[in-house]
């Protein structure tokens, strides 16, 4: 039976940590502000005021909290000892480099907390969650532990939800979750098509592979979710995205397509073998006609597209068709603003843009959509999960006073070491918990 569901968005609370050190080989954008001064404020606010934005207008959004950092216990792990503020003084004196990766706010881009599977799809009709590895990045791949308590604190009701572990943290099983995923659908509570895109496959050498970066995501890590999540092959396609795109930048699936409902939006060279992938998605889609909207290479450069972060949108249902939300340097791009334009003007199924300035974000490398989990919930699902996570008026204001209250409005990358700030940062990150009702989600709360 077919049940009313809503697809809500979950954003990342930028942590107090926020910095540029420039971790991600493979982002243009987080390498080429290496080092700049950072207002971790700002960042908050920005991302406060996008999710903000989107609740007045009806959207159901939650918010995940940011991690604790620097991570003390993987200092630890790595041979660090002594007291806390020691701990911190031989990272900073012998290992910056490692400190920097330990202290990354790197858990706020939210699209790669996990892969969601919505109950509609799954065999055990339950809303399925596996959070992503990430392993292909040091300071990525020490994410999901707490990820993982997160979401089972914000989804608990195991009648309704089931989590799984990451994956084996290798090369092999890469999963940077809904980053490289995406669901299409004639309705939110009908079965939907999972798209799961991948850059490589682990076990094959011979097949077309990225020479210039690495593809973070394996086919075998996509198949294995899949699997976990109990769906049939009806319910799921796997496409390889495009080598040479990777090689331009296009580190994730959602720097290069989006898709909502029965659209998908993405550039001409997202995937490898495109004429396939539409097939295969047109073949499972129930309910609706798939509504491909392609963008040429001669319209909008791959180069563009990574500048301005054109597919790294959100894509949203409104009452007159859909809204893309685009990052500010989407209108500085000229060849994507004149695009930008005419798709409006198209008669197609994007009907409006409206621009959110996320920029302290943008110079890390992660837009609009790098910032959210979307979770399809029927009204069953959305009245089980932790109330306390959906933002209200009251919780926006909460949060804002709580930003203003423990944020700095400078940090370089010298400041991670300083005792104070992991002290403020606990601090924050215990009156949060209380704030949203997360119980003790933290280390240094166990």
């Amino acid at each position: 039976m077919v049940k009313h569901a809503v697809e809500a968005n979950f954003d990342g609370l930028v942590g107090p940590t926020h910095n540029y050190a420039g971790l991600s080989w493979g982002n243009v954008a987080s390498k080429s502000n290496v080092s700049s001064v950072s207002n971790p404020k700002e960042a908050a606010l920005q991302g406060l005021a996008k999710m903000k934005r989107l609740a007045d207008r009806g959207y159901v959004q939650g918010v995940l909290p940011p991690h604790e950092r620097p991570h003390i216990p993987t200092l630890r792990a790595l041979g660090f000892d002594g007291p806390d503020a020691r701990v911190l003084e031989q990272a900073a004196k012998s290992s910056p480099s490692i400190l920097a990766a330990v202290s990354s706010a790197s858990p706020m881009w939210t699209a790669n907390a996990a892969t969601v599977s919505p109950s509609a799809d799954t065999s055990d009709h339950r809303v399925h969650f596996t959070p992503a590895n990430l392993s292909a990045k040091f300071h990525r791949s020490i994410e999901h532990v707490v990820t993982g308590r997160a979401l089972k604190s914000i989804f608990a009701d195991e009648s309704y939800f089931a989590h799984h572990a990451a994956l084996p943290s290798v090369s092999h099983f890469g999963d940077e979750g809904a980053a490289n995923h995406t669901r299409l659908c004639a309705g939110y509570g009908e079965p939907g098509v999972e798209l799961f895109v991948y850059g490589q496959m682990a076990f094959n050498e011979q097949a077309p592979a990225p020479k210039k970066y690495p593809a973070r995501q394996t086919l075998e890590a996509s198949q294995a979710v899949a699997r976990l999540h109990g769906l049939k092959d009806q319910n799921a396609v796997f496409a390889q995205q495009n080598p040479d795109a990777i090689d331009g930048g296009v580190f994730h699936n959602d720097v290069i397509a989006v898709g909502n409902g029965n659209t998908l939006f993405y550039h001409e060279m997202a995937f490898l073998n495109e004429a396939q992938v539409l097939a295969d998605i047109r073949e499972r889609l129930t309910g609706a006609e798939l509504e491909a909207v392609r963008v040429s290479s001669a319209d909008v450069p791959l180069e563009d597209a990574v500048a301005s972060y054109l597919f790294n949108s959100q894509l949203l249902n409104t009452p007159d068709g859909m809204l893309l939300a685009v990052p500010g340097e989407c209108r500085e791009v000229a060849s994507v603003s004149r695009y930008l334009d005419g798709l409006v003007k198209s008669g197609g199924p994007i009907t409006a843009v409206e621009v959110f300035d996320v920029k302290q974000s943008m110079r890390n490398g992660g837009g609009p959509a790098c910032l959210r989990l979307r979770v399809v919930l029927n009204d069953d699902e959305l009245k089980a999960i932790n109330r306390g996570v959906l933002l209200t008026d009251e919780l926006y204001e909460r949060l804002t006073t709580w930003v203003e209250a423990h944020y700095r409005d400078e940090l370089s990358q010298n400041e991670l070491g300083d005792p104070m700030l992991l002290e403020e940062v606990r601090k924050a990150l215990d009156e949060l918990t209380g704030i949203m009702g997360l119980g003790s989600i933290y280390d240094f709360q166990l």
